[in-house]
C-alpha cells in the first residue's frame, strides 16, 4: 500500500508540475524585454514588471477591465436568477407541457453553436445592440446545461422537506426561498464558476458584436496586441495573467462548493 500511495503521489506532483509549467514559463516571459522573448534563458536582473506598465499606461486596459467585469457580473446574476428558479419549476411544480418543455431545453443542448452565430447576429443588429451592453449580456442570461443541472440538484432533494414546509403553511415560493435555496449553495457556487468564467474568456461573441475600441472586453483587447507581421509576446503574456487572475481568486473563494456541488449533482 505504501508503495501505491508513493507511486501516486509521484504523478500527482509530475501532473501538477506538466499544469503548471505553461503558467508559469507564461509568467517568467512577461517579464522579458521584447529582444529577449524567444530567448531560453534571461538573466534575471533584465525581468521587470515593463510589459505590464506599457499595457496599463498605453492601452484602455481599465475600460477593457469594466466591460469584462460588467458583462460577467450581469451574465453572472441573470443566469443565476434564470436557471436556479427554471431547474426549481421543472423539478418542483408541476405545470403543462413541463416534461415537453425540459425535452427541448435538452434539444437545444446539442445544437451546435456555430449553427446559432447568424440568426442571433442577425436579431441584436435589428434591434441595435450591436456595440452595446445590452448585445454582450440579454442573449446570454440563460443557459440550458446549468438548468439541467439546477433540475437534477433540485430532484435530489427529500420531498419530507418540501411535504413538511407545507404542512407549515408555506407556499412554492417560501419552500423556495426558505427550504431549497440555503440547501443549493454548491449549486450556486457551480454556476457562478463556470458562468462567469465562460463569460470572463468569451472572445467570439464579444469580437463580433463590438465595433469600438471603447467596448471591447479584455479578451477582444488583447488581440490588438498582435500586429500584421509580429506580436509583443510579453506584453499579449502579461494581459493573459492580468486576465487569468480574477479567476483563480473566484475558483479559490469557491472551491469547496464548486467541488460539492459537481459530485452532488452528478449523483442525485
Amino acid at each position: 500500500m505504501k508503495r501505491k500511495r508513493i507511486a501516486l503521489y509521484i504523478v500527482a506532483i509530475l501532473y501538477s508540475f506538466i499544469t503548471l509549467g505553461p503558467f508559469l514559463w507564461s509568467i517568467y516571459t512577461s517579464l522579458k524585454p521584447t529582444d529577449e522573448v524567444f530567448h531560453f534563458w534571461t538573466p534575471l536582473s533584465k525581468l521587470s514588471f515593463k510589459s505590464y506598465s506599457d499595457i496599463l499606461t498605453n492601452f484602455p486596459f481599465a475600460r477593457w477591465l469594466f466591460n469584462s467585469l460588467a458583462v460577467a457580473v450581469i451574465v453572472t446574476i441573470g443566469n443565476l436568477i434564470v436557471n436556479t428558479l427554471a431547474g426549481y419549476a421543472f423539478a418542483r411544480i408541476k405545470f403543462p407541457l413541463r416534461g415537453i418543455l425540459f425535452y427541448v431545453f435538452l434539444a437545444i443542448m446539442m445544437i451546435p453553436g456555430q449553427v446559432l452565430l447568424v440568426p442571433i447576429y442577425m436579431l441584436l443588429a435589428n434591434l441595435g445592440w450591436i456595440n452595446t451592453y445590452q448585445g454582450l449580456t440579454i442573449p446570454f442570461l440563460m443557459s440550458p446545461f446549468m438548468i439541467f443541472l439546477a433540475r437534477q440538484f433540485f430532484l435530489g432533494i427529500p420531498k419530507e422537506l418540501e411535504e413538511a414546509a407545507q404542512i407549515d403553511g408555506l407556499g412554492k415560493w417560501g419552500i423556495f426561498y426558505k427550504i431549497f435555496l440555503p440547501l443549493s449553495r454548491p449549486l450556486l457556487a457551480t454556476q457562478v464558476i463556470f458562468t462567469f468564467q465562460g463569460n470572463w474568456n468569451s472572445f467570439l461573441w464579444p469580437v463580433l458584436l463590438t465595433t469600438g475600441e471603447d467596448m471591447y472586453t479584455l479578451p477582444v483587447g488583447l488581440n490588438s496586441f498582435y500586429g500584421q507581421y509580429d506580436a509583443y509576446w510579453n506584453s499579449v503574456l502579461a494581459g493573459v495573467i492580468l486576465l487569468t487572475l480574477p479567476m483563480i481568486i473566484i475558483f479559490i473563494i469557491f472551491q469547496k462548493q464548486f467541488v460539492r456541488g459537481i459530485s452532488t449533482s452528478g449523483i442525485k
